[in-house]
């Protein structure tokens, strides 16, 4: 039996960060395959990625993983709460024993620090702070623990959606090494942020185009050379958002998945009075919502996403991206055990039921980009030894 062990990311691009996090992953593990559950052509933060999905997936299937698993548009584009528990469920439904993750603090018992109640709801109904900001606080005071760097929540996330799974998995923090999640510029050290990584891709020059060759594996300089590496809100879906606001009734704005106290008033009113996609965000801006709230909304809006399409659990399934040789092993001996149906092939049977929300985002992805999506596209083969 093939030992397997489980990833989540979003390669956005894939970086040296990454390849160390699947080796390690592997190492930690003693796993015979890594398996990657990685989000599709929108990413947690609700923008576009630099590169689509199956661009991706390719290229962490040269650099480490053995089997790449789409985290659907529903789970995907959410909070960390809620993507953490897509994660996972997925991880669980493949039967994936054991998970590796990056934090800043490995050393912190997130499971543990995931048991401390924290419920004053009291404080929660405040508007001049964000929600996150105010379950922070009461962390911080519960336990000592500050919880503020991007893959420290993340590590609690995976913690908490853990501790709901009828078979939890075994969770493993890893250090994560190199510049700053958020780091704007390219480190002269071999991890570089992402950010930093698609800031040098979107305003490239012969200086940073050198730089990156030291950054990322050939495989995303292969994919940087080959098809275009777009920001996460471009100036096209900033229009389509724009008409999509101006042209809907706000009853009908109402309905689209997480457009609530109003924001549909505020945001139908700041696309009538605002032309450029930076006016409009600080038009819309509030001290109760974050950055990543508003443009989520924003990109439900465009897609338009019902509350009744984006609630956990409505349809589970496994997408299947692409595979290596070892990968292809495991799946001919595991799939079998597997809690969800793999789907390993687009049809227009799955365009109007399962895959609905995922087609129509791929679609938008296409419009964007040129780049053929989900009808043109069988899972990924990379022959390895």
């Amino acid at each position: 039996m093939m030992r397997a062990v489980g990833v989540v990311a979003e390669y956005n691009p894939f970086h040296n960060g990454h390849a160390y996090h699947l080796t390690m992953a592997r190492q930690v593990a003693d796993a015979d395959v890594v398996i990657a559950v990685m989000s599709g052509n929108f990413v947690q933060r609700g923008e576009a990625a630099i590169f689509d999905k199956w661009a991706r997936a390719d290229q962490a299937l040269h650099h480490g993983a053995d089997v790449v698993i789409e985290l659907p548009f529903h789970w995907a584009v959410q909070p960390a709460h809620l993507f953490a528990q897509g994660a996972l469920t997925l991880l669980a439904a493949l039967q994936i024993p054991t998970m590796v993750f990056g934090a800043e603090h490995p050393q912190v018992d997130f499971t543990a620090l995931a048991e401390q109640s924290v419920n004053d709801t009291r404080a929660f109904k405040r508007f001049d702070q964000t929600y996150a900001t105010l379950f922070n606080a009461q962390l911080e005071a519960k336990t000592g623990f500050r919880l503020d760097q991007p893959n420290d929540i993340l590590s609690f996330s995976y913690a908490m959606a853990n501790q709901q799974l009828k078979r939890p998995l075994v969770l493993m923090p890893i250090q994560r090494l190199g510049a700053d999640y958020h780091e704007q510029v390219l480190s002269q050290q071999q991890f570089a942020s992402a950010t930093a990584v698609r800031k040098a891709m979107l305003t490239p020059t012969d200086q940073t185009v050198r730089q990156l060759a030291d950054l990322v594996p050939k495989q995303t300089l292969a994919s940087f050379s080959q098809q275009p590496a777009i920001a996460g809100w471009t100036p096209q879906l900033w229009h389509l958002l724009r008409h999509t606001l101006v042209v809907t009734p706000v009853t009908e704005l109402a309905n689209v998945y997480q457009m609530s106290e109003g924001l549909e008033y505020r945001l139908k009113a700041a696309a009538e009075e605002n032309d450029t996609w930076p006016d409009f965000l600080t038009a819309i801006k509030t001290k109760r919502y974050t950055y990543s709230r508003l443009l989520r909304v924003c990109l439900y809006t465009v897609m338009h996403a019902t509350t009744a399409e984006m609630v956990p659990g409505q349809s589970e399934y496994l997408r299947l991206l692409g595979f290596t040789s070892a990968g292809q092993r495991w799946l001919n001996e595991a799939k079998k055990r597997f809690m969800f149906p793999l789907i390993t092939r687009f049809d227009r049977k799955l365009k109007q039921t399962t895959l609905n929300l995922d087609y129509r985002a791929g679609t938008v992805y296409e419009m964007l980009t040129g780049q053929a999506q989900d009808f043109r596209h069988n899972p990924l083969r990379v022959v390895t030894k």
